[in-house]
């Protein structure tokens, strides 16, 4: 594999720049002296910012980018061998590197790197550590999933040991890492295009968690199914969390106000801790617990801790207040797993309201087909589910599945549901069917939010 040298900058191209992950591993590159340019399938507010400090930026992928001058090749998953970048950068026998390979030789550039792991809650997760550090003056270098409010961005170039980083599992990524500090937090069936079976996903987990090193930690969600098979042997430090007193880190005395936030006594081998969430749901307490053990074991004072952790407010599609239509709330969240929906859901539960009407766009073809009573039981806890179609990314639907089937699964299950292929026709029926008093959750991974945001004129 390419190694890259960070004392001596090269020209580094990235076909997909314009992608969460990869325009902030550009930004990185860019702040170390790296000669940046890439290029995406259309033009976006992250091109346009990435072109306004100086990278080149291509809009339209074509062979005749891929130039003599280029010293390394960043791809994606999504890349196929036929991508025209990818065939020009084989034929000018140019270095590559994976965007995975990527972050982990950055990875090996900072004395201790965190690397959060787990089927959910990585983003909330990511995001709540970081916010801790941050408040903390920790300075650290942050490479996040989704959009952090405090920081602007999905990334943060600082100048300390400490570089965070989420770490997913799908394609065995999270196996190119190098971390000092790692968590996982969850381990479920996801991802059934790539993994064989729930089998195959915890062998990867197992397989991340030995890529900690002896003076390394390893903090992990102790009600994991059997999770001794994941920490047994393992020659870093282990820490767990959980609901009881069983593990590390456990918590006591949850209540929740009326917007569903949690307040908490922290149990720990260091003593115990008030915590105050500003995000809601139990499995944000969960998530916390995981945040204020990687806090501890970074050397982050207590207080600071609880204070970051209340401050933390969430990331942009998780939970989030759109605004209100006609005394409809309108919120979004990225919920695109049965367990995540759950989550939501339940967390949507301390709310007060009339109905909860749920919009949900299924991600991908291969998941909703390996979910597919799991998705109908989950979104039967809500009063009224209207399906769109269902989102390909990088499929196509040859298992012949559709949002039709999944309807019908709801329907068994006696909880009202509709189809609508357009997102048109589902605003239409918003509009005629939503009315004062109604918590409305647009949901999935896909681009769902645009019929919110639509409804409100945002």
């Amino acid at each position: 594999m390419y190694q890259i040298d960070f004392n001596k900058p090269i020209h580094v191209y990235f076909c997909g720049i314009g992608g969460i992950s990869m325009s902030g591993l550009a930004e990185i590159l860019l702040s170390r002296g790296f000669r940046i340019s890439g290029s995406d399938m259309k033009r976006s507010e992250i091109t346009d910012n990435l072109e306004s400090s100086g990278m080149k930026v291509y809009i339209g992928q074509r062979g005749s980018n891929i130039t003599d001058d280029i010293d390394l090749f960043i791809y994606t998953a999504a890349i196929h061998e036929d991508n025209p970048e990818w065939v020009a950068m084989k034929e000018k026998n140019i270095p590559s590197l994976s965007r995975a390979e990527l972050l982990g030789e950055i990875m090996k550039n900072f004395p201790v790197p965190v690397a959060i792991a787990g089927t959910h809650g990585k983003t909330t997760t990511t995001s709540m550590i970081s916010q801790v550090l941050l408040d903390s003056d920790a300075d650290p270098t942050l490479s996040i999933g989704g959009i952090l409010r405090s920081i602007g961005g999905n990334i943060r170039i600082g100048h300390s040991d400490l570089f965070v980083t989420e770490a997913c599992e799908y394609t065995n990524s999270f196996l190119s890492f190098f971390p000092k500090v790692a968590l996982i937090l969850n381990i479920e069936e996801d991802h059934m295009d790539f993994f064989k079976d729930i089998d195959d996903i915890r062998s990867s987990f197992r397989r991340f968690a030995e890529l900690l090193p002896k003076d390394g930690t390893l903090i992990i969600n102790g009600e994991i199914d059997n999770v001794g098979e994941i920490t047994s042997d393992l020659e870093c430090k282990v820490i767990t969390y959980g609901s009881d007193s069983s593990f590390d880190y456990y918590p006591s005395d949850i209540t929740y106000d009326e917007l569903g936030h949690p307040t908490y006594i922290l149990h720990s081998p260091s003593g115990t801790a008030a915590v105050t969430l500003s995000v809601p749901g139990a499995h944000n307490v969960s998530n916390s617990l995981a945040a204020f053990a990687c806090a501890d074991v970074c050397g982050i004072d207590r207080e600071k801790t609880s204070q970051g952790l209340k401050a933390f407010t969430g990331t942009d599609r998780r939970f989030e207040y759109k605004g209100k239509l006609h005394g409809v709330t309108i919120l979004d969240d990225y919920a695109h797993h049965p367990t995540e929906i759950k989550a939501t859901l339940s967390a949507a539960r301390n709310l007060d309201y009339k109905r909860l009407v749920v919009i949900f766009q299924p991600h991908t073809y291969t998941r909703t087909r390996a979910f597919l009573n799991e998705f109908a039981e989950a979104l039967s806890a809500a009063d009224l589910v209207v399906l769109a179609d269902i989102y390909a990314a990088r499929e196509k639907n040859t298992i012949g599945i559709s949002s039709d089937d999944l309807r019908k699964k709801i329907e068994e299950l006696g909880t009202e549901c509709e189809y609508f292929p357009t997102f048109d026709e589902i605003e239409n029926f918003i509009l005629e069917n939503c009315s004062t008093g109604d918590l409305l959750i647009t949901m999935g991974a896909g681009d769902v939010v645009n019929i919110g945001e639509s409804l409100l004129g945002i």
